[in-house]
């Protein structure tokens, strides 16, 4: 079993920033949108657009790295980091694998814990773009997170599906952004024909077998 994934942790302030949080230095790169035809039909595209630009057919914003650069964004997401994290389940704080002992341990399971305010528990199927947690990791956030110190909620998950992205969809007829929900970017499954308009920002899974747990449970427990 694959424990030791080791990446540089980044402290700001006296806080462990998460490895999928975006930096200030990390800006959108810039990248004219165009309709083109591509596998399958009419889509958008860069007009000077790279291999890289796609990860399974759909259309990728384009931010620069620049990790541990500027000031982070503690309640943000990271494009690329955030669709590593989520596509290996690395762990969203530290970076490193989550396929260690406590997955073991805990029957082949992983940890998810996210903002819960109004105390609201991860749900069968839910969609979301938060990646697991190693249990170390989620007991710190809990306690230093400003976000999830408002109120959080975790649970064991057996896996997690891809469902979609997460990022900004463009009217086919005049490539202008569409109204976004409040506070979100438009969420659109994979197989949606909408999502050849969407330029992704995150990537979207669903979870399943998905236990409700108490993180003083998972430390005490032998």
């Amino acid at each position: 079993m694959s424990t030791t994934t080791t990446r540089e942790q980044v402290r700001w302030r006296g806080l462990h920033v998460p490895y999928i949080a975006p930096w200030t230095a990390g800006t959108t790169l810039p990248g004219q949108i165009v309709r083109l035809v591509g596998v399958g039909g009419t889509g958008i595209g860069y007009a000077d657009e790279q291999p890289h630009d796609r990860w399974m057919w759909i259309l990728w914003t384009r931010q620069s790295l620049a990790r541990g650069r500027g000031t982070p964004d503690l309640g943000g997401m990271h494009s690329l980091r955030q669709r590593q994290a989520v596509t290996h389940m690395l762990c969203g704080v530290c970076g490193a694998s989550t396929f260690d002992s406590d997955f073991a341990r805990w029957g082949e399971r992983h940890l998810y814990v996210a903002r819960a305010a109004q105390g609201r528990p991860i749900a069968e199927g839910e969609r979301t773009v938060m990646a697991p947690v190693r249990r170390p990791c989620a007991v710190e956030s809990v306690t230093d997170c400003p976000h999830l110190r408002k109120g959080w909620t975790a649970a064991l998950v057996s896996y997690a599906q891809g469902w979609g992205v997460a990022g900004l969809t463009l009217d086919p007829r005049t490539l202008e952004p569409l109204p976004l929900p409040e506070k979100q970017l438009h969420m659109v499954a994979n197989d949606d024909l909408a999502v050849r308009w969407t330029i992704a920002m995150q990537m979207v899974t669903t979870l399943h077998r998905v236990t409700p747990v108490e993180l003083s449970d998972l430390v005490l427990s032998p």
